[in-house]
């Protein structure tokens, strides 16, 4: 299984970014797939998630601001962070959502590799 990133990167508070992932060694059109974080000082937390047929899942702090999509051509899943804040800083892995049951970082099988998001305020 390889999950590699791409993205990322420093921005103002307000502006938006896009980081991706792309999928291999897998069956990645069978699987649930999700985006999670890790803030320096916090725990992992879960970003958003997308089902094998493209129903997405964000948690309510997620809301509004994140989207998450997938391309089953391409074994590619991709999140846009849009007015971005300080507090969104943070280290971005992709996953497979292999519980999506749980609806959390539980059911979530994430890669070595994160990619940093930096806001500045």
């Amino acid at each position: 299984v390889k999950l590699v990133q791409s993205g990322g990167g420093l921005v103002q508070s307000g502006g938006s970014l896009r980081v991706s992932c792309a999928a291999s060694g897998f069956a990645f059109s069978t699987y649930a797939m999700s985006w999670a974080r890790l803030a320096p000082g916090k725990r992992l937390e879960f970003v958003a998630g997308i089902y094998t047929n493209h129903t997405t899942y964000y948690p309510d702090t997620m809301k509004d601001r994140f989207t998450i999509s997938r391309d089953n051509t391409k074994n590619v899943t991709s999140l846009e962070m849009t007015d971005l804040k300080p507090e969104d800083t943070a280290l971005y892995f992709c996953a497979i959502w292999f519980r999506p049951s749980t609806r959390g970082v539980d059911g979530i099988l994430r890669g070595p590799q994160g990619t940093q998001v930096t806001v500045s305020s």
